[in-house]
């Protein structure tokens, strides 16, 4: 069972596991809406990161003595930015995935902010700033497609 101080750091990184699996869906959902094949293959390789992110973090929960997260809740989802990717991904539209999936990053980037400014464990900080960082990454990466798709969409009218 893990000590008091061990509670405080499960939970905060069952926070991260349940952000980064509604993340993994989130963009698991971007790539199979998106038209683009660019845009399918990174929001694959995106999903795929968040799901290595969350078992990172499941394997120091279980060696803290803790019980891994199960997926977010759909509630909880919601907070996290991911609810409206269905109703972008159902109409096609890039530019209003691109949007959705950035909504998502904010609520992630925001985490893992939070969760940085926690006292963690000397083996687990480096680790939550690397996802961090990473986060941070991918977020900037989806906001520079969505500026690009709404230039495009601008020169178009």
């Amino acid at each position: 069972m893990a000590t008091d101080n061990n509670d405080k750091t499960v939970s905060v990184l069952n926070g991260l596991i349940e952000t980064c699996r509604d993340g993994e869906k989130g963009f698991t959902t971007a790539a199979e809406g998106a038209d683009s094949a660019d845009l399918k293959q990174l929001f694959s390789s995106m999903a795929t990161q968040r799901g290595t992110f969350a078992h990172e973090l499941e394997v120091k929960v279980t060696g803290l003595g803790g019980k891994p997260a199960d997926m977010g809740h759909v509630a909880a989802a919601a907070h996290r930015g991911w609810m409206n990717i269905k109703a972008a991904v159902s109409g096609n539209d890039d530019k209003a995935i691109l949007y959705e999936c950035e909504r998502g990053e904010d609520y992630a980037k925001k985490a893992f902010a939070d969760a940085l400014n926690e006292s963690l464990p000397a083996d687990i900080r480096p680790i939550v700033a690397r996802q961090a960082s990473d986060v941070t990454a991918a977020h900037d990466k989806v906001r520079d497609l969505r500026d690009q798709q709404n230039a495009m969409s601008d020169a178009a009218h």
